[in-house]
């Protein structure tokens, strides 16, 4: 039972974090619309809170956008091939994602250590943790898309279309 309870949480991993990031973000815009329109005093911090929230959801959303399959892709030659040949260009793109994330990862580390010293104006956030939403979500993205390449490749072997996206990574 805690395999699947695991299995469960892995394959909505990045539904639970955006859900929870969501809430954050809209409680502390909403708080701020109250209180300059309601009481005329606004919160120094709403605002750079809101931005810092936002960066996480759109990093981590990357990742969720590949474990669906739901990222833009080019697929007018890709659907015209066979599947042994669809499947292998859906590695070599994998493979390539890869590659960018890693790359991204590289600087968005660099970048973190750079700022390490440095605050948020108004939230005294260290602005090492808004880069780190960078190292994560493509931390993540890789995960996804080695995943992405595993069901291509047993789709490759086996001549069988791959595993549908909604049914997640692992059973």
């Amino acid at each position: 039972m805690k395999i699947k309870r695991l299995g469960f949480i892995y394959n909505h991993l990045e539904e639970i974090i955006l859900v929870g990031l969501f809430a954050v973000m809209v409680a502390a815009i909403f708080l701020q619309v109250i209180m300059r329109y309601v009481f005329d005093n606004s919160l120094s911090w709403s605002e750079e809170l809101g931005r810092f929230v936002f960066e996480w959801l759109t990093w981590i959303g990357i990742s969720l956008g590949a474990r669906v399959g739901q990222h833009i892709k080019i697929s007018l030659l890709v659907d015209k091939l066979p599947n042994k040949g669809a499947q292998a260009a859906n590695i070599a793109s994998d493979i390539i994602v890869i590659i960018i994330c890693g790359l991204t990862m590289y600087y968005g580390i660099e970048l973190s250590k750079m700022f390490a010293g440095s605050n948020f104006t108004t939230i005294k956030i260290s602005l090492a943790w808004g880069y780190a939403s960078v190292i994560v979500g493509c931390g993540l993205m890789i995960i996804r898309s080695m995943e992405s390449i595993v069901r291509s490749a047993v789709s490759f072997r086996t001549g069988e279309p791959p595993k549908a996206y909604e049914e997640g990574g692992v059973e």
